[in-house]
């Protein structure tokens, strides 16, 4: 199934200094990888943002999702990752390989020259770049993600492979785009307004999201997303029209919460541990 998040550009509204606008996005990035997401997207809330907007919360949450080995080749130095030394390590299994000295683990690598005959030179991580033939179906460019089949390091032996490069990808797109998407599947809104979750109600929607996979939505500290939509809380299971009626559920996940405002990064961690249940 795929797992998608999104989250308003927003998301760190309240945050005082960069240092701890860098350290909350670094945890949105940790918690859609725990869950194993396929898709962080960032959805403009132009009303809610302060200082830091869209660009550094996209930039951010990219350097995070991105190897440690390709980062200073992706990103050189910017201004919004001054203070990129901070970010929790993600150790996701597609970055580090579940069996990364066994055969056949994917890693994302970046083509770093464009060579005759066919081949390329790609920086995956290994202790230099290495040259490696493109399958007749691929076209490739210098700068580019690819994914490389690593079966041994001593020997080197590695290949190009048309797949998806592995990992969390981020991305900015407009909410209703990425709530249109074929592979958007149970499409979840959630809100302390929204339905309650109980114990009877988590296993009909677990099943229907094991099965059809799931796109989630998450507001920001004090402003959540009736507020971004602009919709009265009280009334949104009765909006018939406009983004607030096109998600599937109005979820309160955290029904008991015992502060007035859950931030979003707390709010991923508590309604995904939820929502990707396996049901037997």
């Amino acid at each position: 199934m795929t797992v998608s998040i999104l989250v308003p550009s927003s998301l760190v509204r309240e945050a005082e200094d960069k240092r701890e606008a860098t350290r909350k996005i670094g945890y949105v990035a940790r918690a859609a990888t725990v869950f194993r997401a396929d898709r962080l997207v960032v959805f403009p809330d132009g009303e809610g943002e302060r200082k830091w907007g869209a660009g550094f919360v996209e930039t951010i949450l990219k350097y995070a999702a991105t190897p440690p080995y390709l980062r200073k080749e992706v990103f050189g130095r910017r201004d919004e990752l001054e203070y990129a030394g901070i970010l929790p390590p993600l150790r996701a299994t597609s970055q580090t390989g579940s069996e990364s000295e066994g055969s056949g683990s994917l890693r994302q690598g970046i083509v770093t020259e464009v060579g005759p005959e066919g081949r390329v030179r790609v920086n995956c991580g290994l202790q230099h770049p290495i040259s490696l033939v493109v399958p007749s179906q691929m076209t490739v460019g210098e700068g580019e993600r690819v994914t490389v089949r690593i079966s041994s390091r001593r020997p080197v032996r590695a290949k190009l492979v048309d797949a998806p490069v592995p990992g969390l990808t981020v991305t900015r797109m407009d909410l209703s785009a990425a709530l249109d998407r074929d592979d958007a599947g149970v499409r979840i809104a959630t809100s302390r307004y929204g339905e309650p979750l109980s114990v009877g109600r988590l296993e009909e929607v677990v099943t229907r999201t094991n099965r059809d996979g799931m796109t989630v939505a998450f507001g920001s500290p004090g402003r959540g997303l009736p507020e971004i939509f602009g919709v009265p809380p009280e009334g949104i299971s009765a909006v018939e029209s406009g983004v607030p009626a096109r998600f599937d559920l109005w979820l309160n996940t955290v029904p008991n919460q015992g502060s007035e405002v859950i931030r979003t990064e707390e709010a991923m961690f508590a309604s995904l541990a939820s929502l990707t249940l396996n049901i037997e």
